[in-house]
């Protein structure tokens, strides 16, 4: 029987095995970025909820009282950290429900939705951007 060297064959073994173990160690990373977006527009959206609930048409002692649209997506603006990029964080204009005038009125329900872009940094995840988006509704108290 003839013997065969196999000196040098477990490098492009390790070769293959460490593009794949690399290219899912990176994945997870990508992916647990993309949880953290999601975490971080869903808190932003229940701030953004909060503001408006305490800034309705009875509102007397905070500021921005009877606070619009533009107010809001300031507020939120002003809550970016870590590496979001705080122009562009998009916030709709608040939805009033739950009452038969539909405006900030105490007992009416306000909804916040807060958008941000996403792009995943490895090139053979998903191209493109993915927008990111949540809603929170509560209760106006004032």
């Amino acid at each position: 029987m003839k013997r065969f060297r196999q000196r040098g064959a477990s490098l492009p073994e390790t070769a293959i095995v460490l593009g794949v173990v690399l290219a899912m160690l990176f994945g997870i990373i990508d992916f647990g970025r993309a949880m953290y977006t999601y975490a971080f527009v869903a808190q932003l959206a229940r701030e953004g909820a909060r503001w408006m609930i305490v800034r309705g048409s009875q509102c007397s002692v905070l500021d921005h009282c009877g606070a619009g649209q533009s107010a809001l997506q300031t507020y939120v603006q002003g809550l970016s950290e870590g590496m979001t990029k705080a122009s562009s964080i998009a916030v709709n204009t608040p939805v009033y429900s739950g009452c038969a005038t539909l405006t900030d009125d105490p007992g009416c329900t306000v909804g916040v939705t807060v958008s941000y872009p996403f792009n995943f940094l490895l090139p053979y995840l998903p191209v493109g951007t993915i927008t990111m988006s949540s809603t929170s509704k509560m209760v106006i108290s004032q």
